[in-house]
């Protein structure tokens, strides 16, 4: 049963950073080897930690398109579902990409300084298929590296048995976790695949786990190096992205996931409670956190949760995170401290679950931490992890104090120019002003450098 507590018994570690485990050294064995032998790494690993290891890496494109049709005369209303959310992210991050713009001013006489903003070559995204196909991943990592204008988009996600060796991998008793079927045709979750051909990816890769993020960081003989790797995953992948930042960019170190629901009387107790099993089936470790004014709201969400828990199919992963990581916390007044725990805490999703009024907006607008807000009762979480337009990778274990979630300015660069008029009085300025700097630093050829400019 989840705990309830008062604000006072909060305890200080709540706000710290949440760590599980370190899986580094055997990540960095895994980079090591990627680094050095490449495919035959990767075919290692395959062999290890994944049900299959293809005779070649990439899924080409008609099984890409054949997996879309399959999905859309199958299953059209999870087809529907793909593109349109994938229609809402495009036109999010689209509008995103025209919030930069590039410029050109003139600071003083004959000198222009300028901003452009340019996109990354080449975006690897990782997608997660373990005991989740993360099909939604594919939406929120592709879509918004498109609407920035980046030419080559892939994906490493973990390989399955191509339908065509299922017979074989039966009679050989492989095509499991510790026996891959080796030698195979390329093949994906299905639904992974399908997703990435609506969402435009040019290449998608059947690698798995730390070994793919490290194929995409170095490169192999199959898979080129990119200069951007997104995307969730364990333990050992958030290790290896945190190993190979410098060789690439990464978006964020992912944690386990949290949610934070602030609520009056008016909440709906059903919907509170559903919101905080939403989070607590992702992980036996994600924590759901109701943050009320309302002693009979929080009784109310917590028999709905035992309710509700009965019905999910995830009982066994959200029970062990409700009973472990959850708690619902009683305050006096929403109005400074709820404010103040949400500020402290900076959950990765922030719910304001009340109806309008003046306190709310108050709340809205004193609340700034966080990855993600969903104000008024039917602003579903859910709805921002799948089609509202929004990204659903954000910061976890109090990042959204310094960065926010996955947008279209991860695949741009911001890069600046200079233009300077010979002879202009800016120029004769600025060439002044850098003699005498670098003559502060003891960098004779830096000040040489500026003042040789004021003679012809």
């Amino acid at each position: 049963m989840i705990k309830i507590q008062k604000y006072n018994e909060v305890e200080s570690d709540f706000y710290e950073s949440r760590e599980f485990g370190d899986s580094n050294e055997v990540v960095q064995s895994v980079l090591e080897e990627v680094k050095k032998r490449g495919d035959s790494a990767l075919r290692l690993y395959g062999q290890k930690f994944d049900v299959a290891v293809p005779s070649v890496f990439e899924v080409p494109q008609e099984e890409l398109k054949a997996a879309a049709e399959k999905l859309k005369a199958t299953k059209p209303d999870v087809f529907d579902a793909i593109v349109y959310s994938h229609d809402l992210a495009y036109r999010f991050a689209t509008k995103q990409r025209e919030s930069f713009s590039d410029f050109e001013v003139e600071l003083e006489s004959g000198v222009f300084t300028g901003q452009k903003t340019i996109p990354v070559d080449r975006v690897g995204c990782y997608v997660p298929a373990g005991r989740f196909p993360l099909v939604s991943t594919v939406i929120m990592t592709v879509t918004p590296a498109v609407a920035a204008g980046v030419k080559d988009v892939i994906v490493c996600t973990p390989p399955r048995v191509h339908p065509d060796d299922a017979d074989t991998a039966e009679k050989s008793a492989s095509g499991i976790p510790g026996k891959a079927f080796a030698g195979g045709k390329p093949y994906a979750d299905e639904g992974i695949m399908a997703a990435a051909y609506i969402c435009g990816v040019n290449h998608l890769y059947a690698v798995g786990g730390s070994q793919a993020i490290g194929a995409m960081a170095y490169g192999t003989e199959s898979i080129a190096k990119v200069d951007v790797i997104v995307g969730p995953g364990n333990k050992y992948v958030a290790s290896a992205k945190k190993s190979v930042y410098g060789a690439v960019g990464i978006d964020m170190i992912a944690g386990p996931t949290e949610v934070m629901i602030i609520a009056d009387k008016s909440a709906n107790p059903a919907w509170v409670a559903a919101d905080l099993l939403a989070q607590a089936e992702h992980d036996v470790v994600a924590q759901p956190i109701l943050v009320t004014d309302d002693i009979n709201l929080a009784n109310e969400v917590s028999n709905q949760i035992e309710t509700q828990l009965e019905t999910l199919t995830t009982k066994n992963t959200a029970r062990q995170s409700i009973d472990t990581f959850g708690r619902i916390i009683i305050v006096d007044s929403l109005k400074e401290q709820a404010v103040e725990i949400a500020n402290k805490k900076a959950p990765e999703h922030l719910e304001i679950a009340m109806e309008e009024c003046e306190l709310r907006d108050f709340i809205v607008s004193s609340v700034r931490n966080y990855g993600s807000l969903f104000i008024g009762h039917s602003s579903a979480e859910v709805f921002g992890d799948y089609a509202a337009g929004l990204n659903h990778t954000l910061p976890t274990s109090g990042a959204a104090k310094y960065t926010g979630g996955l947008s279209v300015r991860m695949f741009l660069k911001t890069v600046t120019t200079l233009r300077v008029k010979e002879g202009s009085a800016g120029s004769i300025k600025s060439a002044v002003a850098s003699g005498y700097l670098g003559d502060s630093e003891g960098l004779s050829g830096h000040a040489n450098a500026a003042r040789i400019r004021l003679n012809k």
